[in-house]
């Protein structure tokens, strides 16, 4: 059995998006000017981490791990906690964009060090890096990961400050951090922006309730970009965005993607992976069905322009081992002696 340190929670975005779109609709007017800008941050930002995807350069679909990562200071986003993920597809001939948001605390193996281990999708990153996030996705999904984000949470106030701030669409009062949004249409800045999409405790739908929060600040952000003019707000969204994000979507694959992939950003839709309440070793886990399962490894590879493909993996094989677990009248769920961990985050 494997022990992390709990670290602080995470805000995640589409970052794979937030950087396309700074490419992508800038083509014309002062674009030369700004591609030089661009290029120089995309250099600090560019991480290869295991094989390197050739999806965008052959214009075909693609998907993105993203992960929100807490690593402390000096802009170091290598290692830390990734308590909330999404896998985004990106399909240049339907020009959809769909994000898939998959609770932190989904029961998982572990892939890449050779163990045996059932964990919380969350320690993934922080025991094993990109590496073993992608690999441990990748096989809980049954889909290819091509490319990865990581952002480091606090950039988020510079770039929603950076964008003018965002509009949402609060389905409840928020409160968090001293920072009370009510129910309603507001305006926020990147301070408010934050708090709005980290709490999850006063939500009746938990976790799930903050995933859709996280997207629509996601959407938000991304429409802001698409409406931006002048070269000085792209310099701020730079400025905010290249000392916390790491990803291995180079410059020209982001340039390459000018034509193949632009009308993706106006047509992005949102769901997540849903789970069942379990109980393990006294520690509260979601479960992802078989159906489940089954039901997004479906959607992701029809997304990606992938055959079928039956999935097979640890996550099924346990499921079918516990028969009478429904999540609800019966949540203890038995892993058989295989190595399990409660990885949390108390912060909140």
């Amino acid at each position: 059995m494997r022990r992390s340190r709990p670290k602080r929670h995470h805000w995640v975005r589409n970052g794979l998006l937030i950087l396309l779109a700074v490419v992508l609709i800038t083509g014309g007017g002062f674009a030369y000017h700004f591609f030089k800008l661009a290029r120089t941050s995309f250099n600090q930002m560019y991480a290869p981490k295991g094989q390197h995807s050739t999806a965008i350069k052959k214009g075909r679909p693609f998907s993105v791990l993203i992960l929100g990562v807490d690593t402390g200071a000096d802009g170091r986003i290598d290692k830390g906690n990734s308590d909330t993920l999404m896998v985004a597809t990106v399909n240049p001939k339907t020009e959809k964009t769909v994000l898939y948001s998959i609770p932190r605390d989904t029961l998982v193996e572990l892939r890449g060090d050779g163990k045996r281990d059932m964990q919380k999708l969350n320690a993934a990153y922080n025991l094993g890096g990109v590496k073993m996030a992608r690999r441990t996705v990748s096989k809980l999904l049954g889909i290819p990961i091509d490319y990865y984000l990581t952002m480091n949470m606090g950039g988020l106030e510079k770039l929603v400050d950076a964008v003018g701030g965002i509009t949402v669409h609060s389905p409840m009062d928020v409160e968090f951090n001293g920072i009370k949004i009510s129910k309603g249409t507001h305006h926020l800045n990147g301070k408010q922006a934050l708090s709005y999409s980290r709490m999850r405790y006063q939500d009746p739908k938990g976790d799930y309730g903050r995933q859709m929060r996280q997207q629509e600040v996601i959407r938000a952000v991304v429409n802001k970009m698409t409406a931006q003019k002048k070269l000085s707000h792209y310099q701020a969204l730079l400025t905010a965005l290249e000392p916390n994000v790491r990803t291995n979507v180079d410059f020209n694959s982001a340039l390459r993607g000018l034509v193949k992939y632009r009308a993706n950003l106006t047509h992005i839709t949102s769901r997540h992976l849903q789970g069942k309440d379990a109980w393990i070793n006294g520690s509260s886990y979601q479960i992802a069905t078989t159906a489940e399962l089954t039901k997004v490894n479906r959607a992701l590879r029809q997304e990606l322009a992938l055959p079928a493909k039956r999935l097979d993996n640890e996550e099924t094989r346990l499921n079918a081992l516990n028969p009478t677990f429904d999540g609800k009248k019966s949540q203890l769920y038995n892993t058989f002696g295989l190595d399990t961990v409660y990885y949390t985050n108390n912060t909140y």
